[in-house]
Order: structure tokens, then C-alpha cells, then sequence
């Protein structure tokens, strides 16, 4: 990100040299960078220094201080340092994780990942959210780029990026967050927000993780429909269908994330 000035080999604060740029977004844009003091490499997020993006920020860490009281690889939640300055900006330091679990789908055949697969990642998502819930806090921006594969083996994933984690009891009616498809029906009615809406993102996350990508998944949007399905579609496609419209009755049901995950599927 130009208007940043931010380059390979610059220094941010007092202690981080810049290895390589992760990634970019509207808040600023994330680098890997070597702490000087201690030599560890780790993941600094730079947000820009608009007064709409600090009071983000500042509100980012406040969550984050609530959630380092626990154990973030039981709770599978990325695990925040610190934060320090660089001029103007906030910089926030955290465990550096190599792969989003987008990028890792990416890679995976066009049909998603399999059952074995689906299953320990949406217990560890469930778990995640049950321990945000906890602080009643909603995430409101799940997706599979903000969920990073710790490791691949055991399919262990870690819930990433609280900027836009709001206390439920700041959440406003009518408030508009995250992508159009990431959205519970709560947020495109303008009703009050809860919990819940980040169950309804999260039937939204393994659908699109079962099936392959959020493309292919338009035909199963609240939103458009269902179209009808192809006779020619594999069985095991039907079956992964139904990853969809369990997680979802679920929340029309309004079980809570933990009797989700203990549930028939």
C-alpha cells in the first residue's frame, strides 16, 4: 500500500524490521516482521492513521485485552502480543500464522474439503465463537479469510481479526458490516444483531468450504433461492448440501454454538 510508505527492510517503531508485506485492506495492511529485541518473527498489523481507522483500532485492542486472559490455542483464537506506534499509526503484533484457510481451499480440489476435514473445523470455529460469545461480544466478519490454518496435518485453524468485533450491546439496528454474502438476514433487515449472526455466517463459512468456493454456492443463497440442482450433481456433492441446511436450522432453531457442535452432524 503506497500511501503507507511501508517496504521490505523499513522499521516500524522501535524494534520491527519489515520482511515482507502479508497483506492488504481497507484498515491498513499486515507485514511479517522480525522484532529486533527478541528475534522473533511475527505478524504486524499497520493500521492507517485516519481517525475513523484509530477508533477501530482502538476498539480492536480492547476486545483483544479481553480475550488474552485465555488460553487462545483451547479457545483456537489467534494470539495478540501488543501494540505499539509508528508516528501516527497503531500497530498491533500477533503470532505469526503463514495461510488463511481461503488460500488453503484455493488449493483443495473444486468440489471443497472433505468430511474429516470439516468436521474438527467447525468444532474449533464453534469453539472460538463460544469463547467470543462469552464476553458478549459478536465477531460479524467470519469468512474464510479471517480463519488461519495453524496446521495442516491436523487441520487445526485459529479465528483471526476482531476489528470489526462489536459488544452485543453495541450492536446497532440496521448497522451494515463485512460482504453481502458474509451477512446474516439480521444485518440486511435492519433488525437488532446477536449472537446468532455469527452462527448464520458460520453455516455460510462450512458451505462454502464443503463445496468449494462462495461462488458456486449463489444457488443456495437465502437471498436469490434455490435453484434446482443438476441430476448429473455427484452424490457426495448432495451430501455435502446438507452441511448447509443443518448449521442454518440450527439457528433458526436458536440452538447455541456449543449444542451445534454436539449435534447430529
Amino acid at each position: 500500500m503506497k500511501n503507507l510508505g511501508i517496504t521490505k527492510g523499513c522499521k516500524l517503531g522501535s524494534c520491527h524490521t519489515v520482511e515482507d508485506i502479508l497483506g492488504e485492506g481497507g484498515f491498513g495492511l499486515v507485514a511479517k516482521c522480525c522484532n529486533t529485541q527478541t528475534e522473533k518473527t511475527v505478524a504486524v498489523k499497520v493500521n492507517k492513521g485516519e481517525e475513523g481507522v484509530l477508533q477501530q483500532a482502538i476498539e480492536e485492542i480492547v476486545i483483544l485485552k479481553q480475550l488474552r486472559c485465555l488460553n487462545t490455542d483451547t479457545c483456537n483464537i489467534v494470539q495478540w502480543d501488543f501494540f505499539f506506534f509508528d508516528k501516527e499509526r497503531i500497530c498491533l503484533t500477533f503470532e505469526l500464522l503463514h495461510q488463511s484457510l481461503h488460500h488453503y481451499l484455493q488449493e483443495q480440489s473444486q468440489y471443497g474439503l472433505p468430511m474429516g476435514e470439516l468436521r474438527p473445523i467447525l468444532h474449533q470455529l464453534a469453539t472460538a465463537l463460544s469463547y467470543v460469545h462469552s464476553i458478549n461480544t459478536i465477531h460479524t466478519d467470519l469468512k474464510p479469510v479471517n480463519i488461519m490454518v495453524v496446521d495442516r496435518r491436523q487441520h487445526r485453524v485459529k479465528l483471526t481479526d476482531f476489528s470489526l468485533a462489536c459488544p452485543v450491546s453495541e450492536a446497532k439496528q440496521g448497522m451494515r458490516l463485512g460482504i453481502l454474502w458474509y451477512r446474516a438476514p439480521e444485518m440486511s433487515l435492519g433488525v437488532p444483531l446477536g449472537k446468532a449472526f455469527d452462527m448464520w455466517v458460520l453455516g455460510l463459512v462450512m458451505a462454502e468450504l464443503a463445496m468449494g468456493t462462495a461462488a458456486s454456492l449463489k444457488h443456495l443463497h437465502p437471498w436469490t433461492g434455490y435453484s434446482k440442482l443438476s441430476p448429473h450433481t455427484p452424490k457426495n456433492i448432495l451430501k455435502q448440501i446438507n452441511i448447509f441446511n443443518v448449521i442454518l436450522i440450527s439457528v433458526f432453531v436458536s440452538l447455541s454454538v456449543c449444542e451445534a457442535i454436539t449435534g447430529a452432524f
